[in-house]
């Protein structure tokens, strides 16, 4: 009879019983590339797989990967493009598709699962289930409550108890929450409806659910200037607030004071990301084609026009050079894309060299950041006349306007341009996972849950009580109080 008190050893389970854990698992790639570096048993042969791969993990991550949802709706051509980008390393391949995938949400960390947004003047962050905001309380935008204007140090929203949150959007004056349930709630300034509730007399000082979209459950919100957009389970959009550019996208410029569907897109496309600028949105399908819709003005739409779309329109570049887009942002005045190669694409106003192409030459289609081939993208990110690109491997890139400092080079003046893709080198020792830019204020998370932040603190939106403004990347540390209702920063 078997000895039951003796230990079993990694090395003694069946290969099919170790291939099953490391396939069913919520294992991050870099998880499988520690396995295969720590034992023989995840780094060998084990004549359980075909030839080709390299070893038991790397099995597994292709096996992974062949399941994911960005890999499974990308063509042949484009699985291929992928694969070769990533040197024929399927580990890495696994590590790009769930960089993307968390590139508009929740990220993990060593520490924690995180999330940061950046609206005009405020921050918002995710730390496992917990929301917390800081800087100025336009109209309730921090979910405080009436009587706060500001807060200078991070500090916890209330939510209902059991309320897990996994995703936020924030803009100028309002914000939105999406809880693991897919209720979705609220809070800032509903005068134009944007915050999908009847109730236009007063703000929304604290988050509220939206009473509309109860049994429709949703996976993603992104907020503009006046308007909200709410990504379903299901792939569908709906969308609530001012229409005045016809940027929610249903074929008329009335406003909507509760969330309605997008009826053209229902039934026909599944969205799987969605972006908001100030009044145009950016749609993301699962077979990678960009929908826009709203304001033309500032070319962000992608189409050669500068006419507004009042329903969503495909983006035919893309369509026609048989680009995939896993990723948008939604800039001010420019727009990002991030294809299933780790190309990144840029279109709209030129203005400070926000595009990439080191000139301020407006960009009427999506053009390729030639400066960037030879990177690896992983996550885009665009606001006010500034872009920034995370590559695969943690380094990030900075180009357009200073900004008081938000675009992270403390050699150069606050109002300076930066006309081509530069490497933040004052980030280099950190492996950045995520990464949001306000009006002039930028955020990022590392892999080890550290967050940092650089810019104009005028407003304490980088959550320090003592800086004006951080030309240097600034950890901000996060320490729970003893009854967890905030958060305490300083300056290292």
């Amino acid at each position: 009879m078997a000895d039951k008190n003796r230990s079993v050893s990694i090395e003694d389970l069946p290969s099919h019983l170790i291939f099953e854990i490391l396939t069913t698992g919520r294992l991050s790639a870099v998880d499988l590339a520690c396995l295969e570096l720590t034992s023989r048993t995840f780094g060998g042969s084990h004549g359980l797989y075909p030839q080709k791969f390299r070893s038991l993990v790397d099995f597994a991550a292709y096996q992974l990967c062949v399941s994911h949802r960005v890999y499974s709706g990308m063509g042949w051509n484009a699985q291929k493009g992928l694969f070769g980008r990533c040197e024929g390393n399927w580990k890495r391949v696994l590590r790009f598709l769930q960089a993307v995938e968390e590139s508009s949400g929740m990220v993990k960390t060593s520490a924690s699962n995180m999330q940061v947004t950046t609206g005009r003047y405020h921050t918002l962050l995710i730390r496992d289930s917990s929301v917390y905001s800081c800087g100025s309380s336009l109209c309730g935008v921090l979910g405080h409550g009436a009587e706060t204007t500001q807060c200078v140090a991070f500090t916890r929203i209330r939510f209902p108890s059991l309320a897990y949150v996994i995703q936020v959007s924030a803009s100028h004056n309002h914000a939105a929450f999406v809880l693991q349930s897919g209720e979705v709630f609220t809070c800032g300034d509903n005068s134009s409806f944007c915050c999908g509730h009847n109730d236009t007399n007063r703000p929304i000082f604290r988050p509220r659910l939206v009473e509309a979209l109860k049994g429709v459950p949703c996976k993603q919100v992104a907020v503009g200037l006046n308007f909200t957009v709410f990504l379903t389970r299901q792939g569908q959009l709906y969308t609530c607030g001012t229409n005045t550019h016809g940027q929610l996208g249903h074929f008329d410029t009335q406003d909507r004071p509760t969330p309605k569907i997008i009826e053209l897109l229902e039934g026909v496309v599944s969205v799987v990301q969605i972006a908001a600028g100030p009044s145009y949105v950016l749609a993301v399908t699962d077979n990678g084609v960009v929908y826009s819709f709203g304001s033309g003005s500032n070319l962000c739409l992608g189409h050669g026009e500068q006419h507004d779309e009042f329903r969503p329109r495909a983006i035919q570049t893309f369509r026609r050079k048989d680009i995939h887009v896993v990723h948008v942002s939604a800039g001010d005045e420019h727009a990002v894309a991030l294809d299933s190669s780790g190309f990144v694409y840029s279109w709209g106003k030129g203005y400070c060299g926000a595009l990439g192409h080191g000139d301020e030459i407006d960009k009427t289609l999506p053009a390729l950041v030639n400066c960037l081939k030879s990177h690896l993208a992983v996550q885009v990110c665009a606001r006010k006349r500034k872009t920034f690109v995370l590559v695969d491997g943690g380094s990030v890139y900075g180009f357009g306007w200073m900004g008081f400092g938000s675009l992270g080079f403390p050699d150069r003046g606050v109002s300076d341009k930066v006309m081509r893709p530069r490497v933040l080198d004052s980030l280099r020792a950190r492996h950045v996972s995520q990464i949001s830019t306000g009006l002039y204020h930028t955020v990022v998370v590392t892999n080890q849950g550290q967050m940092f932040g650089f810019g104009d603190n005028e407003r304490a939106q980088l959550g320090h009580d003592t800086l004006r403004g951080c030309l240097q990347p600034t950890e901000i540390f996060v320490q729970e109080t003893a009854d967890d209702t905030g958060l305490a920063s300083k300056g290292k």
